[in-house]
């Protein structure tokens, strides 16, 4: 048959549902077979949105996502999206046309070296440049995407490769001997760390997104349970135990809440799952947790020791571990710090001023009417707002560009998380900054009536940046205010086709956030907060992850 038809079913025998892509003249063949095929193709509006939107497909379900671009251009519009997926470990499989194998080099129309160019920010990337060699990559590409470690792989797809003729034999299975990722964990090493459990009087669990990945939270709360021990986590961990638990902190560094940071700052042991140490997490790395051992759990190995010394590392999967772990330890009484613990969420609970739109309280107030919706965010104060104030209850549920804190990431992602969930009620909580990185995909969201709930939390600035401005640069606001306030966000949604509101004050909200709620289409919230509101409480750059400043 046809290679382009080959890919396609290939693609079909990995189970894949939707492709999210743009088509083009050197992947023309394969949209060609993909005429023919049962999977849904959406057409977004540029290939940064099909990357993320694959991405929060793949985030949402679980399941590998996948996008399409076109030679060139095309696939150099996959780049941050690419990167986004690498930085949170998140499963993807790109697909981009190339020039025929024949004009590689020559600097042919609309081409680039895309293995060349991604190779940093892949997991895997590859060249198909023999016949012979397609299908073998494609299983593999699914493969290393999905296992270990989850990422992003690109495959790069000469025109000539794809308009061959092959014999169709999709590989059942792989073999690659160089790569066989660790999934239990040592007995040693799970004696070792539960040894070091049973004599700690200072517990606290680090869930990393690592928990979610490896779908642990149910052995997590267990082990936390058992212990018991206070569970903080990072940004990315969000959701990988409910925020209601009586164990729960919720999640710490440079805008954790204090309780987190302090109870992180003055353990004796912490049991680390699935997380990197990133700087946003630790503070000042030098300064970090200094009474405390750490038991450093991880799929990658690479991860353990890289950002912080290890007393006991145990590679692993997260979900494989913890359930020995917790078959390995007792419940034991801590009550001293129990109680000092719950004291500090006592006295130092996350709050803002309430005078004023504040944009907290929008927040606030879509949490309480759909508690059960899937929250993306674009990146910025909006992401640190989020985090904060929408208690997540499921894993999941909480999707955010972590590493790499990609603007304009929030609003393709909800679509493949609606895509993923059509029953279900996605947002995305969105800067007025951010949200006009990837707008463009209103038009794809109509056109597929992808029914996504957009709430833009509107300041007139980029305003993370005029944060710092304010807080470390003298309130120097070089060319960070944006002017979003004259910008007419419920016009231009309904330019597209979807329905836009706008939201000038706090007794308004409920109604608009209820109404979205109800109908089945794309909905744009214009909230006009005030443009002073900043993100507290926040650990300054250099400092102690207990050194934190907070509203006066």
């Amino acid at each position: 048959m046809r290679a382009a038809d080959a890919i396609v079913k290939a693609l079909e025998m990995e189970g894949i549902e939707v492709v999210f892509g743009i088509p083009g003249g050197a992947i023309i063949e394969v949209y060609d077979a993909l005429y023919d095929s049962g999977i849904r193709h959406i057409t977004t509006r540029h290939e940064q949105g099909a990357t993320h939107a694959a991405d929060g497909y793949a985030r949402a379900s679980g399941k590998v996502g996948v996008a399409f671009a076109t030679s060139g251009p095309g696939a150099t519009n996959t780049v941050t999206g690419i990167a986004t997926a690498y930085m949170d470990s998140s499963p993807l499989v790109v697909f981009t046309g190339q020039v025929p194998t024949s004009m590689i080099g020559n600097d042919a129309f609309q081409e680039a070296d895309i293995t060349g160019i991604t190779m940093p920010i892949t997991k895997h990337n590859y060249l198909v440049t023999d016949t012979k060699d397609l299908l073998g990559t494609i299983k593999e590409a699914f493969h290393i995407a999905s296992t270990g470690r989850p990422g992003p792989v690109l495959v790069d797809l000469p025109k000539d490769i794809t308009t061959a003729d092959i014999d169709f034999n999709y590989p059942k299975k792989v073999s690659l001997p160089g790569y066989k990722p660790k999934l239990e964990g040592h007995p040693r090493q799970i004696a070792k760390a539960a040894e070091l459990i049973m004599k700690a009087e200072r517990p606290v669990i680090l869930a990393g997104g690592g928990v979610i990945i490896s779908n642990a939270s149910k052995e997590l709360v267990e082990l936390a349970e058992t212990i018991p021990a206070f569970v903080v986590t990072t940004l990315m961990g969000k959701g990988s135990i409910p925020e209601t638990h009586p164990l729960s902190l919720g999640f710490a560094g440079m805008h954790g809440t204090k309780y987190a940071n302090y109870a992180l700052s003055e353990s004796d042991l912490i049991i680390a799952v699935g997380c990197r140490f990133s700087d946003r997490t630790t503070g000042n790395v030098a300064m970090f947790a200094p009474e405390a051992k750490i038991i450093h759990i991880d799929i990658d190995p690479a991860e353990i020791g890289k950002n912080v010394r290890v007393d006991v590392p145990i590679v692993g999967d997260a979900r494989k571990v913890l359930a020995k772990l917790k078959k390995a330890v007792e419940y034991k009484q801590r009550k001293e710090w129990e109680d000092k613990v719950n004291d500090w969420k006592k006295r130092y609970p996350l709050k803002y001023k309430k005078e004023g739109f504040k944009p907290q309280y929008v927040i606030e107030r879509a949490c309480e009417i759909m508690p059960d919706a899937i929250i993306t965010t674009e990146v910025g104060q909006n992401q640190m707002w989020a985090a904060q104030f929408f208690k997540t209850k499921y894993p999941r549920q909480f999707i955010t560009s972590g590493g790499l804190g990609t603007m304009g990431f929030g609003f393709p992602a909800a679509m493949g998380a609606q895509v993923a969930f059509p029953e279900k009620t996605v947002i995305d909580i969105a800067g007025d900054g951010s949200f006009f990185m990837n707008i463009q995909e209103l038009a794809t969201c109509v056109k597929y009536e992808i029914p996504v709930k957009v709430l833009v939390l509107n300041n007139g600035y980029l305003g993370m940046v005029r944060q710092w401005q304010e807080l470390f640069y003298r309130e120097r606001y070089s060319a960070t205010c944006i002017g979003c306030e004259k910008t007419g966000f419920e016009a231009i949604a309904r330019g597209f086709g979807a329905i836009g509101m706008t939201v000038e004050k706090p007794s308004e909200v409920d109604d608009a956030l209820k109404e979205a709620k109800e109908v089945d289409a794309p909905v744009v919230i214009d909230f006009r907060v005030d443009y002073q509101a900043n993100v507290f409480p926040m650990v300054p750059p250099g400092a102690a992850l207990n050194e934190i400043i907070d509203e006066e």
